[in-house]
């Protein structure tokens, strides 16, 4: 990863985070501490002593979210730094986490559940931990995409190597949300994968921040990075379906997904007026379908943010921004319009058939009492029809400009200001230079313009694949095997002397080979060995990866010595699944809630039905007028034992299995 100590305007930006967040768990767990004593005290000056501290600790957080939004909307740090005349685009900020240390669980998990010297893997453990810190400072290049997807790939071979389904073994992921600066603590290795899959997706997002949009290539490979955030963020909607934290709700993720794809529609548009927009008839068409297409797809957007549960978190100038890209947007289909109408007369060389099906396709109507192929070869019409359209591009413009100085975020960004406004000015200048002297008999209503597009833009999935991954902990032995939901004795010493050149067994499987057909009679069996016995090592040497040729070829290379084998064999378990809940209060805008993790420690009675477990938000408003506090923490129990199925280093990657 990068250095986490350099001065640059990104790690700044990441270190002012990590600190915000800080403030905000200290002010949650003082909300909460008081919420505690309101409903345990009667004292009545105390209540109102408490109630006074409340109202203190409310404006607190209501500012530090105000800064963290600010954080949020700084994106002239993510931007290229080359001269640029653009609207910027808005990137994701990195979720912030707190250290983990793996080295006492998975140490003592190595001893107990493989039975094995934890003090051999070490090294592996540490290399593990390394990977984890420098997934906190990415650098912002494809490198820094590589080596997120690597930990997320190695998450899943961990995942399966110690995390079994019927226990904890004390690791705590701690990461805060990205938009409300509230920490999200799990024991669950889930909120880990989810979490740097959220990060995968936000470093995409600065990629294409940082993007050259003066250049082809640049515009090009700011395209791909944003259809790539979108991808990765929308597998994490699908994938991680009750992820506790509003960043990673299905409902937020569906409006980012939608952000990413405009920003790379925006982008696409200015693609293709990189190289000047010729003022000519057929260009212009095509320019005024695709810049409205772009302002279409951020009033969705807008939309979107305006949408219950995503408006109270999603940052107030993101919305504003996307209200005012949609009016300048399409307000520049207008002025496109206007100029088609203004500027291009029809030629007795013209095809004008084509210049009206053209034309026609622009509108879902025309004005009443006017026709296409008329308004073509009227030159009054044309102007009427011109003007109507530039008066309300200029009302377009006025009002992104009015809405981007009521927000005081937005409004210290300069360069915006300059491209709304010099737009504003053009139209304003077009205006001016028409006739004026009909304005007052001019009625006519711009209609609504039609977008279209040539180019599609949707998401790119993630490519997992492309990236190769060995597990830290391949020692172990074969994941398919030796993995945290099978149980195993501890290893066996079995000494064998040789029969006549028989053995008294046979072997089958891959890796690690098995033991079948044995003869109960045979002096292996007397020493110990048993049916379906696996064979982790011959004469001291381990052969956890060998086939059975050769592991065969190692027994014939002792001669006629006696071969001591060590085997272990397989114990069925059939243990429940402990059941995890967490609860989050639905009133975001008045209270922070503190995430936390209950399980149910005590003996599952078998014989008893397990209850109905709850969608995880309808815990929060079952429990949202018992409780203001933020320490509710309802558990359910599930009973039934897991069916078995084939195990591979991401066999819980799209299960359904919730977070908490």
């Amino acid at each position: 990863g990068c250095n986490p100590l350099a001065e640059t305007g990104r790690s700044k930006l990441q270190n002012q985070r990590a600190v915000l967040n800080q403030q905000i768990l200290k002010a949650v767990r003082m909300r909460a501490g008081a919420e505690n004593l309101l409903r345990a005290t009667t004292n009545t000056k105390v209540r109102e002593q408490v109630l006074l501290e409340l109202s203190f600790v409310n404006s607190d957080l209501q500012i530090l979210k105000e800064e963290l939004e600010g954080l949020n909307i700084s994106v002239e740090v993510y931007q290229n730094a080359e001269e640029t005349f653009s609207i910027p685009l808005v990137p994701l900020g990195l979720k912030e986490t707190k250290d983990v240390d793996f080295t006492l669980p998975l140490k003592d998990f190595i001893q107990e559940h493989y039975s094995q010297d934890s003090s051999e893997y070490e090294d592996e453990i540490a290399d593990l931990m390394d990977l984890r810190q420098a997934c906190r400072t990415p650098s912002r290049d494809e490198a820094g995409i590589e080596m997120l997807i690597s930990y997320f790939l190695q998450l899943g071979y961990v995942e399966n190597r110690f995390f079994p389904p019927t226990r904890h073994i004390g690791v705590l992921f701690t990461w805060y949300d990205s938009f409300t600066g509230v920490p999200v603590c799990q024991q669950n290795l889930l909120l880990e994968k989810a979490s740097v899959l959220f990060n995968i997706g936000a470093l995409y997002t600065q990629i294409g921040t940082r993007c050259n949009r003066q250049t082809q290539a640049g515009l090009e490979n700011a395209v791909d990075a944003f259809q790539k955030a979108a991808g990765v963020l929308s597998y994490l909607k699908e994938t991680f379906t009750h992820t506790p934290s509003y960043d990673m709700s299905p409902a937020m993720l569906n409006v980012l997904v939608k952000m990413m794809l405009a920003q790379a529609r925006e982008c696409v548009f200015e693609q293709i007026g990189l190289s000047g927009i010729r003022n000519e008839f057929f260009t212009l068409v095509k320019m005024t379908q695709e810049v409205a297409k772009v302002g279409e797809v951020y009033m969705l957007v807008n939309t979107a943010m305006n949408q219950e549960p995503v408006k109270e978190n999603i940052p107030y100038s993101w919305s504003k921004l996307a209200q005012i890209k949609s009016d300048h947007y399409k307000a520049l289909a207008h002025y496109f319009i206007a100029t088609i109408l203004c500027d291009h007369e029809l030629q007795p060389s013209d095809d004008e058939d084509e210049q009206e099906k053209a034309l026609s396709q622009l509108y879902d109507h025309v004005p009443e009492g006017l026709m296409v192929l008329a308004v073509l070869k009227d030159k009054v019409q044309r102007k009427q029809l011109g003007k109507a359209h530039l008066r309300k591009a200029i009302v377009y413009h006025e009002e992104a400009l009015r809405v981007c100085g009521l927000c005081k975020k937005l409004r210290n960004i300069e360069v915006l200001q300059e491209v709304l406004t010099a737009a504003h000015k053009r139209s304003l200048l077009k205006y001016a230079q028409q006739e004026t002297e009909d304005d007052f008999l001019s009625l006519i209503q711009a209609p609504d313009i039609l977008p279209k597009t040539e180019h599609k833009i949707e998401t790119i999935a993630p490519q997992f694949s492309k990236v190769k991954v060995k597990d830290f902990f391949h020692k172990l032995g074969p994941l398919t095997v030796f993995s945290a939901k099978q149980r195993w004795t501890a290893p066996r010493t079995i000494c064998l002397h040789h029969e006549a050149g028989e053995l008294g067994f046979s072997l089958k499987g891959g890796s690690p080979v098995q033991v079948y057909c044995l003869d109960p009679l045979c002096s292996a069996a007397s020493a110990g060995l048993k049916e379906g016995d696996y064979i982790v090592s011959v004469g001291g040497m381990d052969c956890k990866w060998l086939g059975v040729n050769e592991v065969l070829e190692k027994m014939k290379s002792v001669g006629k010595q006696p071969i001591e084998l060590e085997v272990i064999s397989c114990q069925d378990t059939a243990a429940s699944l402990h059941s995890k809940s967490a609860t989050y209060s639905m009133g975001m805008q008045k209270t922070y809630s503190l995430i936390c993790l209950a399980m149910d420690e005590d003996k599952i009675d078998q014989t008893k039905k397990a209850p109905l477990k709850l969608p995880f938000l309808s815990w929060g408003t079952k429990n949202r007028q018992k409780a203001a506090s933020t320490l509710c923490l309802p558990s359910a129990v599930a009973g039934s034992s897991q069916n078995k199925k084939k195990l591979s280093p991401f066999t819980l990657l799209n299960t359904e299995s919730s977070l908490y």
